[in-house]
This record gives structure tokens, C-alpha cells and sequence, in this order.
């Protein structure tokens, strides 16, 4: 059988060493799907996709279309004959797109579908305490994360993973379980399954301001959860007041002290080279905060250089 006729869509690093993958073992992909370049910084230059900076290396086609519906966009998909279409990290594609290829429209998902689809997978995993997590390939339908499943891949989640961390091993996991999909649809040899019928699933929400603040009124475990899900991007923050001066602060990185105590909740304790919060069952010790204006810092560099007083809190 020739090569079958490959087009990528993707955007972000998570992108990319699926792309890498199928390049570097010589998959034909005739076309690269990815964003538009977007104005970035003080000088506003136009910044490349993830995505785009790797297929121009790599010299493949590369279209960046505003409007997926759009007919010169898809007089240009149709011109390059895909036999299959592969997404991962992209938006979702109207009927006419994912349609397209003889062989189907498959999708790569940071979860092991049906639970935790949406946009945010492997932060949600982390927040809920989850302690495995996955990857599926499955194919596309006229809903989002809903299609037949065809391989899936289990990835156990330490208790120190953060969001980063998960993110990377998710990536690499990913790139190979794309890769033996499209060898199984090459080889003719593929089953898929339909997702299960679940009452109840867990759902993977975009994030924004208001679902990543931190509740300290929530027991020390789920804050511990909660904060390193969203390390280190969109970053975990609550509100930090002292001398009538509220401003809000990002936390990157902590542990969970479980220890009895008669403190208010939020109530910070300093030393010079410790910082911690009162939460209901022990302290939230922080390791990494970064105040507005400031870089990202160690708790020590931190402290070295800002004074902390008693009357501090957070909420």
C-alpha cells in the first residue's frame, strides 16, 4: 500500500513530538495545520505556533486558516488529497473538514476517554486526585470528545507530578500511541470501540480566573491538588492582603503540613526561610510564589527580600 497522505493539525508544544514522531518514521504528511501567528510582547511581533516553527524545519506545507469553514481553506485541504487527518491540541473541526479523508479524522486526548473530556484533561486529573490518567486515539464525530475509541494507554500520576510534569509524559506517551494508530489503519487491522454510557463523568472545564483561585477553606490535600494541577500554567493565585494593601498572587509549588491548630484560616506564618498559610487540618507551606510585577521565586529569594507581617493573610 503507498503512504497514506497525512494532514497534521496541532498548535502547542504538546503538539509537536506527535508531529516529530510521524516525520522522524517517515509518515507522509503533505500538510500542517495550526494557528494563525498572534502579536506577542512589548513590540508586538507576530509569534509562530509551536507547531509551525517545527514543520517549517522540517520544510512541510503549512496553513494557518482564520475560518475552518472558510472555501479557500478547504479548496486548499482538498487539494491535498489527505487519506487521514490527525489532531492534537487543535480546535474542533466542522463536519465538512474531519469528513474529508477516506480513512477518517482521528484525535489524540490527554485522558482516558470518556472521563475528563474538554480542554484543561490534564489539570483536572490532577485537581481531583486522580492517580492514573492517559491517552486515547479515537476517532472524530459530530461532538466533542465523543467518537469510537480506537487505542488507549494508562499513565500513572505521581504525588509529586505537577501539571508540567504530567504534561511531558502525556506527550510522549501520546506521540507513540498516534504513531501504532496510524500503522493499524495502514495495516488494515483496526477496531474501535464505543465509548461506555457512564451516569456520571468527570469533566475536564476550560480554565479561567474564577475555577483556578484557591479556596482555602478546603482541606490541605485538595489545596496541595489543586495547586500543583495547575503548575505551571495557568498557575493557581488568591488574594494576599496586609497594611490595607490587597493584591493577588500566583503559587507555583508547595506541601501539605497535616497538623492540629486554633488558627484562622489563611493566616500566614513566616520565618527566613519558610512561608506557610493555616488551612483546616495544617498548613499549606509555599515553595515558589510570584507576586505581581515580580519573576517567579523560590520561597528563600522571596523572603530575602519582602517583608511579611503578622497581620498578613491569604484568601
Amino acid at each position: 500500500m503507498p503512504d497514506l497522505k497525512i494532514v497534521f493539525y496541532g498548535t502547542p508544544d504538546f503538539a509537536v513530538a506527535t508531529l516529530q514522531a510521524l516525520v522522524e518514521n517517515g509518515k507522509n504528511v503533505v500538510g500542517v495545520v495550526t494557528a494563525p501567528d498572534k502579536p506577542a510582547g512589548r513590540g508586538r511581533s507576530l509569534n509562530q505556533s509551536a507547531v509551525k516553527k517545527y514543520a517549517l524545519t522540517q520544510n512541510l506545507k503549512v496553513l494557518q486558516p482564520t475560518n475552518l469553514k472558510s472555501e479557500d481553506f478547504q479548496r486548499e485541504l482538498q487539494a491535498l488529497q489527505p487519506d487521514l487527518q490527525i489532531v492534537v491540541a487543535f480546535r474542533m473541526l466542522p463536519e465538512s473538514v474531519w469528513k474529508l479523508p477516506k480513512k477518517g479524522t482521528f484525535n489524540l486526548h490527554a485522558s482516558l476517554l470518556p472521563e475528563y473530556r474538554g480542554a484543561a484533561p490534564i489539570n483536572w486529573a490532577i485537581i481531583n486526585g486522580e492517580t492514573k490518567t492517559g491517552i486515547t486515539t479515537f476517532f472524530i464525530d459530530d461532538k466533542i470528545d465523543t467518537g469510537e475509541i480506537i487505542l488507549q494507554q494508562e499513565v500513572e500520576i505521581l504525588e509529586t507530578d505537577t501539571a508540567g510534569t504530567l504534561h511531558d509524559k502525556l506527550m510522549i506517551v501520546g506521540s507513540e500511541l498516534v504513531l501504532e494508530t496510524v500503522k493499524r489503519i495502514e495495516a488494515g487491522n483496526l477496531s474501535t470501540t464505543k465509548q461506555p454510557q457512564k451516569k456520571e463523568l468527570k469533566t475536564a472545564y476550560k480554565l479561567h480566573p474564577d475555577n483556578t483561585k484557591i479556596d482555602w477553606t478546603r482541606p490541605g490535600r485538595e489545596i496541595y491538588n489543586f495547586i500543583r494541577g495547575l503548575s505551571p500554567y495557568p498557575a493557581a493565585w488568591c488574594y494576599f492582603s496586609q497594611d490595607d494593601t490587597e493584591v493577588s498572587i500566583k503559587i507555583y509549588k508547595c506541601t501539605f503540613e497535616n497538623a492540629e491548630h486554633d488558627y484562622p484560616i489563611g493566616m500566614i506564618f513566616t520565618t527566613k526561610k519558610e512561608m506557610k498559610i493555616s488551612v483546616v487540618d495544617g498548613y499549606i507551606k509555599i515553595e515558589e510564589i510570584q507576586f505581581p510585577g515580580k519573576k517567579k521565586m523560590d520561597i528563600v529569594s522571596f523572603l530575602n527580600g519582602f517583608e511579611i507581617k503578622k497581620q498578613a493573610k491569604a484568601y
